[in-house]
């Protein structure tokens, strides 16, 4: 072989090592898709902060005896681990990913309030890999099958818009305030904020928007046949409205001032004079004072239902699902070590 073709060889071979690595390092950044009909959180838990989510056997959590850092564990409250330290809420889940909004050390207060360092990021299962896919300040957000739909807060006001998971595709679709938590099969349903607050339903496929039904309410909630919501007209009681017999049954006549609902039962917060964290079972029966008090961010999984003290941002309590009892759910990081 001449010295000019083993001068070839070799840029050939060189070429191809550099192709190779070239698909290897497109492979290995590439961002899977999630399987279809993926809903990142439920709508209850969004809607109460998204300090929760429950995905294929895991829970992720935000630590408040932590700082808010990012954590998994079992259903069981068992395997306890860390996956990260920053402030994080609105959790969501889908196939190899978790997406979360980090706050660090600062709050996030309402539209026009923007301050400290923010991001919306999506990272592996396992903690590993972050990265930042927008530093607009999320108020709501949530993931239907490889989309995220971001309700954020600019100086200018409110702005809806989706973007790919890949952080590709960014489409703004209104500049009303859209909140995106409760998705079921592609759509999207969401309480109208400024003309009126009827229920109203954003198909995903196609981003096309269609009235449901013209009730006056909030912080809706799907669990099978019926929507639950607050009903605005009516000092905020709870309610739920029958999709298929068009009939609305009242739940509660106590003012809310949050709720969620899953596994059979509402957990919600009663506002007054004598505030009280209540349970009840879907269709309103069987309620019972769960604790005494004024709580908030009320958040489910399939075994406990989290939540915490108004005036208090470090102590989490728990309780099983449907139980009359509850304990400090952040005391038990005294005695279990974390990995």
């Amino acid at each position: 072989m001449s010295t000019k073709q083993k001068r070839i060889l070799i840029g050939i071979i060189a070429a191809l090592a550099l192709i190779t690595a070239m698909v290897v390092m497109i492979l290995f950044n590439r961002v899977a898709m999630n399987p279809e009909g993926t809903i990142g959180n439920t709508a209850g838990n969004l809607n109460n902060s998204g300090l929760f989510c429950e995905y294929n056997g895991n829970v992720y959590f935000s630590n408040t005896f932590d700082g808010g850092s990012l954590y998994a564990m079992s259903t069981a409250e068992t395997d306890i681990r860390r996956l990260n330290t920053l402030q994080v809420q609105n959790i969501l889940a889908g196939g190899k990913y978790l997406y979360y909004f980090q706050t660090g050390s600062t709050s996030t207060t309402g539209f026009g309030q923007v301050q400290g360092m923010k991001s919306f990021d999506r990272c592996d299962l396992n903690g590993k890999g972050t990265t930042a896919l927008t530093k607009d300040v999320v108020v709501a957000g949530q993931l239907v099958d490889n989309y995220l739909y971001l309700l954020t807060s600019t100086n200018a006001g409110p702005s809806f818009y989706k973007v790919k998971i890949d952080n590709t595709d960014k489409t703004a679709l209104t500049s009303t305030a859209i909140n995106p938590a409760c998705a079921q099969d592609g759509i999207i349903y969401y309480n109208g904020t400024e003309t009126d607050h009827y229920l109203y339903a954003l198909n995903t496929d196609g981003d096309t928007v269609s009235e449901v039904w013209a009730g006056n309410l909030w912080y809706p909630v799907l669990s099978g046949d019926y929507v639950y919501y607050m009903d605005v007209a009516n000092n905020y009681r709870l309610c739920r409205y029958s999709l298929s017999q068009n009939v609305v049954e009242v739940l509660t006549n106590d003012r809310v001032d949050c709720f969620n609902v899953g596994n059979g039962f509402i957990y919600y917060q009663k506002n007054g004079n004598a505030p009280q964290l209540i349970c009840m079972r879907t269709d309103g029966t069987n309620a019972f004072v769960l604790a005494e008090g004024n709580y908030t961010d009320i958040n489910m999984t399939s075994q406990y239902v989290y939540f915490r003290a108004f005036d208090d941002e470090i102590t989490t309590y728990h309780s099983s699902i449907g139980s009359n009892t509850y304990t400090s759910f952040t005391a038990a990081f005294d005695a279990i070590p974390v990995k």
